[in-house]
């Protein structure tokens, strides 16, 4: 078959770390073909671990088995047998998985990987009101909630009682929480919860299972793909770990955190239940007290505690990325000045030259500014903190090549201005005279300097020599642009000569009135 999407590799690169931009990239592959592999993966819970075994052909009819004459794709396991076998010792779903795998090798079907295996004996037994005997792993599944009972506080200023949140999260191998309070459910409170218990967990689960909860699922339907919301999308993408909500109304897909919430209402809400706290900060204070006594004592039933368990599971969480994911906020269609530079918050970040006078994209968050066009990056900077006004962010890279010879400064462009003449560089300098912080001439010089590629040097010095000996005190774009679009200069230098080789020659000249100006135009 022509032109076959090679699924095998793109399931290898993506267990190594590479995102789909560089899968296709790197291996000229097209983004929708490894986008449709990512999804079906998704969607079917296999992984390369799961067809690492098996021929490239038998991985691509099991992703595309339209394109097949299959009758039945996977074999399909006795889950009450399985059911059955896990309640003796020693027998572990592995086990049986691969036993299953070698009933079918003689047969015509195809096994179903580990991954769907798993998640069928879990619907096996949720649809039967079974308990689960699969055991959890360590490093593979967070589960996250709000709880249920919650908390307050008294505002000393108004008397007010104030409703506190708890968000939760737990790792069910070792039944490590993570508990904040928050003032509110909404989204960008939910999300910054999650980077703050990643970063209590020091690290990444596989998986993070939630409640289909509005703030971070948009549709869970019974049947078809479950809608997440952009930003809870982008921090699953950003973690590299696969969001999966719970079934409507199914708890037991998350039992641990369900279990959790329950120990939380006794071990934090219900102990601090006789305390008043005048503050959020104060009550923020009580609650991690507790959380640090709710993990570190000793389990009932079985030896050690949370926080023991969790030194045991902590090497097989994935890493942080190097950033913690950020929310962002987009303003579309902001257009290039002249000089490269587009303004946030007055402010001026650069992106490369090419793109001056064009419109691009701005993802916003509290610390950075990343300029786009299309889906490109083209580039990214830190945000000015707030207040500051007038600040330029510079890249080297993204200036034209006369600009990288030296830093960007005023003295540059003075330079610059001198090489093209006298009066261009009088010009640039009346500019610098009349701000009060020299970053505030770079637009209105450049964009003078810059007439010079459309009309020649020449032609802009003489401009700047007429401007300022027919009175324009401060010479602006708006003045040279006129003179330079109506040929005045040429006029000038043309009566100029005349008027030198006939002292009683004189030619008609318009004042700077006529440009819009006058002596005391700034």
């Amino acid at each position: 078959m022509a032109n076959k999407i090679n699924v095998k590799l793109i399931l290898e690169l993506r267990a190594a770390g590479l995102s789909r931009n560089v899968i296709a990239s790197t291996r000229h592959i097209s983004k929708h073909s490894v986008s449709d592999v990512i999804h079906i993966s998704d969607e079917k819970g296999i992984t390369y671990n799961d067809v690492r075994s098996l021929p490239e052909e038998a991985v691509y009819r099991e992703f595309f088995p339209d394109k097949y004459a299959v009758e039945e794709l996977y074999e399909p396991p006795d889950y009450e047998y399985v059911h059955q076998e896990l309640k003796k010792v020693g027998v572990t779903l592995k086990l049986l998985w691969q036993e299953y795998q070698d009933k079918c090798r003689p047969l015509t079907k195809i096994p179903m990987g580990y991954t769907k295996f798993c998640n069928g004996y879990a619907d096996h037994t949720i649809a039967n009101n079974l308990t689960n005997h699969l055991e959890h792993k360590p490093g593979v599944i967070t589960e996250v909630d709000w709880s249920g009972p919650g908390m307050s506080y008294v505002d000393t200023s108004t008397g007010e009682v104030v409703k506190v949140n708890l968000f939760v999260g737990t790792l069910p191998y070792s039944q490590y929480s993570y508990v904040e309070p928050t003032l509110d459910m909404k989204m960008d409170t939910f999300i910054r919860c999650h980077v703050r218990m990643y970063d209590y967990f020091e690290g990444v689960t596989t998986r993070l299972v939630c409640d289909n909860l509005k703030t971070g699922v948009v549709s869970h339907p019974k049947e078809g793909e479950i809608i997440l919301t952009a930003d809870y999308e982008a921090l699953g993408e950003h973690y590299m770990t696969a969001i999966m909500p719970a079934g409507v109304r199914k708890p037991k897909q998350k039992p641990s955190v369900e279990g959790t919430v329950g120990k939380i209402a006794t071990a934090i809400i219900a102990k601090l239940r006789n305390e008043v706290f005048y503050s959020f900060q104060d009550l923020k204070a009580a609650v991690s007290k507790k959380l640090y006594e709710f993990n570190h004592e000793d389990f009932q039933k079985r030896e050690g505690s949370r926080y023991d368990s969790y030194q045991d599971e902590k090497s097989m969480l994935h890493p942080l990325p190097a950033i913690p994911y950020e929310i962002a906020t987009w303003i579309y269609e902001r257009k290039v000045n002249i000089d490269y530079h587009v303004v946030f918050e007055y402010n001026r970040y650069s992106c490369p030259y090419q793109y001056a006078h064009k419109k691009i994209d701005l993802r916003i968050t509290d610390t950075t500014v990343e300029i786009y066009s299309g889906g490109n990056r083209l580039a990214t900077h830190t945000r000015f903190a707030a207040g500051r006004k007038n600040q330029y962010s510079t890249h080297v890279e993204d200036m034209p090549d006369k600009f990288k010879f030296s830093p960007w400064d005023d003295a540059r462009i003075k330079n610059w201005a001198l090489a093209i003449g006298k009066y261009t560089g009088e010009t640039i300098d009346l500019i610098f005279e009349g701000v009060s912080i020299k970053e505030q001439g770079y637009n209105p010089a450049l964009a003078i300097l810059r007439l010079s590629n459309k009309y020649s040097e020449a032609r802009l010095e003489a401009a700047c020599e007429f401007a300022i000996t027919t009175g324009i005190k401060k010479p602006r774009y708006h003045h040279l642009s006129s003179i330079l679009a109506s040929n005045q200069d040429i006029l000038y230098l043309e009566n100029k000569k005349a008027s030198s080789n006939n002292p009683h020659t004189m030619g008609y000249l318009r004042g700077n009135s006529y440009y819009g100006g006058s002596r005391d135009d700034q």
